[in-house]
């Protein structure tokens, strides 16, 4: 009987992982693949993340269940060249990220454009929507999903709050985002990738965490294409 080859991912999934995974540069992953004997330049590495990283989330987000029925919506604002933008982002109750979007206000407009943003690209309409106070939601809810039930209270909404804080951290590694259209690809690929391995720890024994992560990886290996694949020399 023929003996199965374990796999191996390749330079190039396990560069988009470490780039998108932890807060690191472009030249910091190509020190971290060097050091495991894979040469490849610093501009390799941001091509890869360019072309391969929004399919691979792509990818995750329709392996996932089917988001739950109560979203929790935010919007915090996001200086770029020195103008401040905000990020709309909405997540479920189990802190899975739905959509985030970049807009220049936060006025009922962009609230009806995010809440179209995020039906379609869900294809489903909650039970419940939690958000702050602003009246832009209430504005907006009124005119898009009037059959939703609406909850508007700052403490109700830590849940969106807090999945803002990866984004933060990652802000401060990168020193700022560039341009609007520049930080809305990133953040589309990282919101995507990011919370795939970060699942809620706190709330697990280790044994339940290794475990959890082991899955999570199998599944990162069938988008990446690794799965099945032989290792190589």
């Amino acid at each position: 009987m023929r003996t199965r080859v374990p796999t191996v991912p390749k330079p190039r999934d396990r560069s988009v992982w470490l780039y998108f995974r932890f807060p690191l540069s472009f030249r910091e992953v190509e020190e971290l693949m060097l050091e495991r004997g894979v040469i490849v330049s610093h501009e390799t590495i941001r091509r890869w993340s360019v072309k391969f990283g929004q399919a691979y989330a792509n990818g995750l987000r329709r392996r996932r269940s089917r988001p739950g029925d109560t979203w929790h919506l935010d919007e915090v604002f996001v200086k770029i060249n020195g103008e401040q933008t905000y990020l709309w982002r909405a997540v479920d109750q189990d802190g899975n990220v739905l959509d985030i979007l970049l807009q220049n206000r936060r006025d009922k407009a962009a609230a009806r454009r995010f809440f179209r943003s995020l039906m379609q690209k869900t294809r489903t309409v909650p039970r419940v929507i939690v958000t702050d106070k602003l009246r832009s939601y209430g504005a907006a809810h009124r005119e898009v999903m009037p059959s939703v039930e609406h909850r508007s209270h700052k403490g109700l909404n830590n849940q969106a709050e807090n999945s803002h804080q990866p984004t933060r951290q990652r802000e401060r590694a990168m020193k700022g985002f560039r341009s609007v259209g520049g930080a809305q690809r990133f953040l589309a690929t990282f919101s995507g990738i990011s919370p795939h391995f970060r699942p809620r720890r706190h709330l697990m024994t280790a044994a339940h965490y290794r475990t959890e992560m082991t899955t999570r990886f199998a599944i990162w290996d069938q988008v990446t294409g690794v799965a099945g694949l032989p290792a190589t020399a």
